[in-house]
């Protein structure tokens, strides 16, 4: 029987550089208020939100991308060229076909680099970084460029008093290289598709393309069912990132979940027993939620802030429609 060659690839991996694009308007509670008939105090206190970015005609998907990707590229220390897998985390591209991987490959001057989207709503980013993490190691690729990016403003339907306040726009990136020591933990994943329904598109495109009056379908969610099943089940799988990297909660340096809301990252700290010396991530109250793009963009504020430095051990935990959820501990740039 013939023999096959293996791919050989590096002992392990980490990040090397994260990059962020947050859109040009500002929009603050108060601009949302009225169609909803809500105030700026109810958004705070049921979300945390105080303001979100939402994207301009020109700061498409595209464009946001590669602004994040080349802070990246520049802040890893390496040259485009040496990307060979383009991962693109996004519910809000909306041409079904091509990926818009391949345009951003091939605008950040990559070699003709493996270029895909994938699809897993809010977890999509740390989908992104466990899967460029088998890559380097199994030896697919030697530099994996992961992108989170959404333009959620477009699908979301600012009369629903549920929902309005929430979504943002916004892009971050990461490149996942080679590394001598371990850098990104084994992931934790899954999906609870009996719960399919809590966050969801409310049309099909069919149903939409067959209307008298087609919209763009907007995004819908169960407030109440999902806070309740982030709040426990992800500390849950928290804990299980953790015990699986063989790291304790008074190892982490930082915790940065899926920018949701901000007291399902309460309720989650508090389960996880993290202790007071853990940085949490709270971007979610000047940009909003947005979806695939919210982990990297938190993790830009909190080097901005000086609550993350390279070397620090972060746990990354999302969760999102499907529904799909991600952790892993990893070592920061």
């Amino acid at each position: 029987m013939t023999a096959l060659q293996s791919a050989a690839g590096a002992p392990h991996a980490r990040i090397l550089g994260i990059g962020a694009y947050r859109p040009s308007r500002v929009v603050p509670n108060s601009e949302i208020v009225a169609r909803i008939d809500s105030s700026d105090e109810w958004i705070q206190q049921r979300s945390g939100i105080k303001e979100r970015r939402w994207a301009t005609p020109e700061e498409t998907v595209e464009m946001m991308s590669l602004a994040a990707a080349r802070s990246a590229v520049e802040r890893a220390g390496i040259d485009p060229r040496q990307i060979d897998t383009v991962i693109v985390a996004t519910v809000s591209h909306f041409m079904q076909t091509p990926a818009v991987a391949t345009r951003i490959a091939h605008e950040l001057g990559t070699d003709q680099a493996a270029a895909f989207d994938i699809s897993a709503a809010c977890a999509g980013f740390c989908h992104g970084i466990a899967m460029a993490s088998d890559l380097v190691r199994g030896g697919s690729a030697g530099h994996v460029l992961v992108i989170g990016v959404e333009r959620l403003s477009e699908m979301t339907d600012p009369d629903d008093r549920g929902s309005a306040f929430i979504f943002a726009d916004g892009a971050g990136a990461a490149i996942v290289g080679p590394s001598e020591t371990p850098g990104i933990g084994p992931v934790v994943w899954g999906s609870d598709g009996e719960q399919f329904d809590l966050i969801r598109s409310r049309e099909d495109w069919r149903d939409v393309l067959a209307s008298d009056n087609p919209v763009m379908p907007h995004l819908v969610m169960q407030g109440n069912p999902v806070f309740r099943w982030a709040s426990f089940v992800m500390a849950k799988v928290g804990q299980q990132a953790l015990d699986r990297a063989g790291i304790t909660p008074d190892q982490l340096d930082c915790f940065v979940p899926h920018q949701a809301n901000m007291r399902i990252t309460d309720a989650m700290a508090r389960a996880m027993k993290l202790p007071d010396t853990v940085k949490i991530a709270r971007d979610i109250a000047e940009q909003g939620n947005t979806s695939a793009a919210s982990i990297p963009l938190a993790l830009d504020r909190m080097y901005a802030e000086g609550d993350a430095q390279s070397g620090d051990v972060a746990l990354l935990i999302a969760f999102g429609a499907g529904l799909a959820y991600a952790a892993q501990v990893v070592v920061l740039p």
